[in-house]
């Protein structure tokens, strides 16, 4: 007998499949709808353009249709109706395993009907919000799945993008055009949602991994600057979730188990004969559930676990009713060793004990009245609590533990938002909405006070507020070539009576069918962590001072864009190669400094916006750049196999004025960042290979000075203020990996994937401490190789 090595028997394993198989297919299933008002399109055609020969449907009623028998692999679908453009939807991935449910939005043409002469659509970048004209795309459920080393995380995901970049290896914060990392605000179904990240801080708008599930998202948008009049309270960019409705006539389950941790999902219909679904998916962290089986996973104790539904509840005549929500609880514990000889830095001396729990639950419905409007209307309740306590071990106490820092947040929100769409005809569409909010709020928060040596209470309130918002806004579309966009947000504070009113616009003009300019502009305001608010500064002999920043205005922001847009092989191909040059400038002010002393401090140059100290609405700044972006979207060649790839590059800076009217450096200013994404798929019969690799280069983040001499005096971390950010940090790089095996069988899909983060391993600098334990200033690095192996299979 001929031996055969176990590798040789594993190839022929994966690469074999039955000759006389029957090929595999699936179905595709979806709606058709109008792109302002969401509502459906009855009798549209739906064409699938792989077929040979090439059949199709069309919508019902409800403008529903239903593709069956569709041949397992990439595919693509044509979908007209008159008087609406032709949408094209290029090389989507049909599996085995799970039906494929598609919601597609078409926008209708401005042209009289005997006019019209369009070609289909493929803008895959283009937002599904149409009034987002400058600094927005859309991103998918298959971006957040294949990108390398994203792990299904939007957050992680957009740092491909141009003018967006990672703030530290291990969390998923990310800095847009050099702002703070907390000016982005997250939205779920038209409504704001509370940080939807596992291990976050309190004022936060990232944290370590994400707690939405990609199972539940339908493809959504992403802004980066200059948005729209319906977005408020952010000052970097949105990302505007959508949720995906689960089948509504076959159940589908998938199970997931990877190092991060174990998925569980279900969908389908709630009843025989109803319209209706529900949605829903698990996750329990890896190492929680070793932990709680007994094994040693080290020193520190790192667990998570995450809840996330959408229901759908449609009726005949009352409208479409949803019920949506996530929550996420995550901890962290860690006790130093009593042992003295195992410390090797500071860090290892103190016990910590971290919890961050985050929920919302919403009720949405959507109510069209006649033909050309839709009311909807969003009612959502939310939490987060977040504590943190540490104590130093201190042997000359007898190893005692001394306690340095107590904070227990409880934030709650009420919101009820209601938006009207009317659409008077293909050139005029305009939204206005109302949206109110009621935030109780709970903050304690004490610290350790070098100089008196003890802790002292820096914030303890316990009471309520309110906020508005409200906006109104026009899309006027000119012609097929010229829009514009016009709205006005106001936005308002019931604490200390803070308002303000930001006019936004914008306008494209598609000068030829493969190139168009835009210019945006808008004013855009954001609220203070609410601990900043109540802080209780101590004079020096540590009595509360009587002073706080209750009265504290909104950090304001006037933003420009100008954007160039060329699809290169639009006519050679409907897969483009996609070339974007963007260039901003944005002008800060009310910005939160120093109101006792001249120095440089700035609330933006913190990740939280929470700081101890007395401020005052009278700092400034700058953010300007310019930024590129070529991509070609996945393009399948006449073998089956598929490449895409994703470049971008950013030259930026960002300036601030402190208190003492000295420009510097921010914190985030790292002047140039490149990314490249690229990936392939390699197709053998009912199996995909997938390699797919991220390139990340971008300047260093701004540090202070440390003084070495006045650190050892406090026996903690203190830096030359009147030189902040003086100093670079050298340039980060890190590329990261992932491979995956797709296997598609009868009635099944199962996936295998490693992602490997920072393959080469590389000691990117995050900053530098001064070290009391040995008296010297010490380097603390990013992250190194993490090696994240994943299972699905999907039924």
């Amino acid at each position: 007998m001929q031996f055969r090595s176990p590798f040789t028997l594993l190839a022929i394993f994966l690469l074999s499949f039955p000759l006389n198989a029957q090929p595999l297919t699936q179905t595709i299933r979806g709606t058709v709808i109008d792109q302002s008002l969401q509502t459906p399109l009855p009798g549209a055609s739906v064409i699938l353009l792989n077929a040979s020969p090439i059949r199709g449907t069309s919508t019902d009623a409800t403008g529903q249709f239903q593709l069956t028998q569709v041949p397992v692999g990439r595919q693509s679908l044509q979908i007209s109706v008159v008087g609406y453009k032709v949408a094209t939807l290029q090389n989507i991935a049909v599996d085995a395993g799970k039906e494929l449910v598609l919601s597609i939005s078409l926008e209708e043409a401005v042209s009289q009907l005997g006019e019209i002469t369009v070609k289909p659509s493929t803008d895959k970048d283009k937002p599904i919000n149409e009034m987002a004209t400058v600094s927005a795309r859309t991103f998918s459920v298959e971006e957040t799945q294949k990108f390398a080393a994203a792990v299904n995380d939007p957050a992680r995901m957009a740092t491909a993008y141009a003018g967006v970049v990672g703030a530290d290896d291990g969390g998923n914060y990310i800095i847009i055009r050099g702002n703070t990392p907390n000016g982005l605000l997250w939205r779920m179904e038209g409504v704001e949602i509370p940080n939807p990240n596992h291990f976050s801080n309190l004022g936060t708008a990232g944290g370590g991994i994400s707690i939405l599930s990609a199972q539940l998202l339908a493809n959504s948008d992403f802004l980066t600057g200059s948005f729209p009049a319906e977005y408020g309270n952010a000052l970097s960019g949105v990302f505007d979730l959508r949720l995906r409705r689960g089948n509504t006539t076959k159940r589908e389950y998938t199970i997931q188990a990877g190092l991060l941790g174990i998925d569980l999902a279900a969908e389908g219909p709630i009843a025989k004969g109803y319209a209706g679904s529900f949605l829903i998916n698990y996750r329990y962290s890896t190492l929680g559930l070793l932990s709680k089986l007994g094994v040693n996973i080290g020193t520190g104790d790192r667990v998570f676990q995450d809840l996330s539904f959408n229901i759908y509840l449609p009726t005949r005549k009352a409208g479409t009713f949803t019920v949506f929500g996530f929550g996420g609880l995550s901890s962290s514990k860690i006790n130093a060793p009593a042992d003295s000889a195992k410390w090797e830095n500071d860090y290892d001396r103190y016990n910590e004990d971290f919890r961050s729990n985050t929920g919302a639950a919403g009720l949405t419905h959507s109510l069209p009245i006649g033909r050309k409007a839709l009311l909807k209307t969003v009612l959502l309740a939310s939490g987060y609590e977040n504590s943190f306590r540490n104590a130093l071990l201190e042997p000359a106490n007898g190893y005692a533990a001394s306690e340095r820092n107590d904070a227990s947040y409880t934030i709650q929100k009420r919101i009820l938002s209601s938006t009207l769409t009317y659409k008077l005809n293909a050139q005029h569409t305009f939204r206005a909405g109302l949206i109110g909010t009621q935030l109780i709020y709970n903050l304690h928060q004490k610290s350790w006070e070098p100089e008196q040596r003890r802790l002292l209470t820096r914030v303890e309130v316990s009471d309520q507020t309110q906020t508005a918002q409200a906006f109104g806004q026009w899309n006027y579309r000119a012609s097929e070539q010229l829009t514009v966009n016009v709205g006005m947000h106001y936005l308002y504070l019931a604490l200390n009576g803070t308002s303000a009113l930001e006019p936004r616009g914008s306008i494209r003009w598609a000068f030829s069918s493969d190139q168009s300019v835009s210019l945006g502009y808008g004013l855009h305001s954001q609220i203070q962590n609410p601990a900043t608010y109540f802080m209780m500064p101590t004079d020096p002999s540590g009595n509360p001072a009587g002073i706080s920043n209750r009265a504290l205005g909104f950090t304001r922001s006037h933003q420009y864009v100008l954007a160039y847009d060329r699809r290169l092989n639009h006519r050679q191909t409907d897969s483009p190669l996609r070339l974007k040059l963007e260039t901003y400038y944005q002008h800060l002010f009310n910005i939160p400094v120093s109101a006792t002393e001249k120095n440089s401090f700035a609330i933006i140059n913190r990740f939280d916006g929470f700081t101890d100290q007395v401020l005052t609405n009278a700092g400034h700044g700058r953010n300007y750049g310019l930024e590129l972006t070529l991509e070609q979207f996945l393009l399948k060649a006449a073998s089956g196999n598929s490449y895409y790839f994703l470049l971008s590059s950013s030259l930026y800076n960002s300036d601030y004025q402190g208190s003492d009217g000295v420009w510097r450096s921010t914190r985030w200013n790292g002047r140039f960042a490149q990314s490249l994404l690229a990936g392939k798929e390699w197709v053998s019969g009912s199996s995909v290979f997938g390699l797919n690799l991220k390139l990340s280069y971008y300047g260093g983040y701004r540090d202070t000075p440390i003084d070495l001499a006045e650190s050892k005096r406090l026996g903690e971390t203190v830096y030359i203020e009147n030189q902040a950010f003086t100093e670079q940090l050298p340039a980060y790089f890190r590329p990261d990996i992932r491979l995956s095996w797709k296997k598609n069988r009868p009635h099944s899909t199962r996936t295998l994937s490693l992602d490997v983060q920072n393959a080469i391993n590389r000691q990117n600098i995050y900053g530098r401490y001064y070290d009391p334990s040995s008296g010297t200033l010490k380097i603390s690095y990013g992250s190194g190789l993490i090696p994240i192996l994943s299972y699905r299979v999907v039924f």
